[in-house]
């Protein structure tokens, strides 16, 4: 069969675009229908649709291509193009990652807002040494206590098996006289299960996504801090995309970042609800337990920046000058 000039002309400019086109794989530690995930994968149709194809943002949920504790390192080495990662889960390489999660410092949505973008020129230094390039972060809701059996003083606490997942939260137990012990998102339904840990600091998300009554029976919600899951690509892989895909990504990536802040905000309520309909107690905490909370996060917060040095004072003082 003979093709036509206008059919062969047709069929190379398809050829071409698609030899243009790129993939970049997206490893993501949360299930495929957790909202961060989820906004994930708008971002990543809205990358696609706005470059025209020319980038392609796969999203490998679950930890099923890299582990939560392998995705940031996965992207600097460019075995993936571009992950989310729960940064302070890294604060032992640089305590600056650990600035969303310093005890009571930034305990509501407009107050983790503002701690992001103080935060904001720092982060995207030290992510740029790594070889990495700031994109955007989505908030948890506000961190609450839950436990296998109701607290009501500082005692009920010590000795409790506590599951860490960063160097801040090791830290909350220690200073609580509580037992750390590092447990990835992916682990946490066995660990939980098994009896390995009896306590945990999370949001009601991880709680709705774990089922976590079918283990625990108390929640207190303290309102600890808001953690964020940070998104991030190759400097290398940035680099290499053209003008319009690199634009589209930065683009898409702001207001991914504002779409997952107001989906947090819309959530957090339903998911604590969501725990008391499963049966599980949900009330503040005593106000002993409270008070000893408040002396860690005094503690930490003095902690964090005797270590952190001028970097952390700065993003502390633009954090205090909003």
């Amino acid at each position: 069969m003979k093709l036509t000039a206008a059919a062969i002309l047709a069929l190379s400019t398809a050829l071409a675009g698609a030899a243009s086109a790129e993939t970049w794989d997206m490893p993501v530690a949360y299930p495929a229908s957790n909202y961060h995930t989820e906004n994930a994968q708008a971002f990543a149709d809205a990358v696609k649709e706005c470059s025209g194809g020319e980038l392609e943002i796969v999203i490998h949920a679950g930890g099923s291509l890299f582990k939560g504790d392998e995705i940031k390192r996965a992207v600097q080495l460019g075995e993936a193009q571009i992950g989310e990662r729960l940064l302070s889960a890294h604060a032992n390489e640089n305590a600056i990652f650990a600035y969303d999660s310093i005890p009571f410092l930034a305990t509501s949505f407009e107050a983790s807002e503002k701690l992001r973008a103080a935060a904001e020129p720092t982060l995207a230094k030290v992510l740029g040494e790594q070889n990495l390039t700031l994109l955007y972060s989505v908030p948890w809701p506000a961190q609450g206590l839950y436990f296998s059996k109701p607290v009501s003083s500082p005692a009920d606490m010590e000795g409790v098996k506590f599951r860490a997942y960063n160097a801040i939260t090791a830290r909350v137990a220690e200073l609580a006289g509580m037992v750390p012990t590092q447990i990835e998102a992916a682990d946490l339904k066995q660990a939980l299960a098994t009896g390995l840990v009896s306590s945990m600091i999370s949001s009601g998300s991880t709680g709705v996504d774990e089922s976590v009554w079918e283990d625990m029976t108390n929640f207190y919600d303290v309102k600890a801090w808001l953690p964020r899951n940070t998104v991030f690509a190759n400097a290398d892989a940035m680099d290499a995309l053209s003008d319009t895909a690199k634009a589209c990504v930065i683009d898409e990536a702001a207001k991914a970042q504002a779409r997952g802040a107001e989906k947090a905000a819309e959530l957090a309520g339903g998911f604590v609800a969501t725990l008391a309909e499963n049966g599980m107690d949900v009330n503040p905490p005593a106000e002993p337990v409270m008070a000893k909370l408040g002396e860690i996060g005094e503690t930490m917060t003095t902690e964090w920046q005797e270590t952190t040095g001028e970097d952390g004072k700065a993003i502390i003082d633009a954090y205090k000058a909003q």
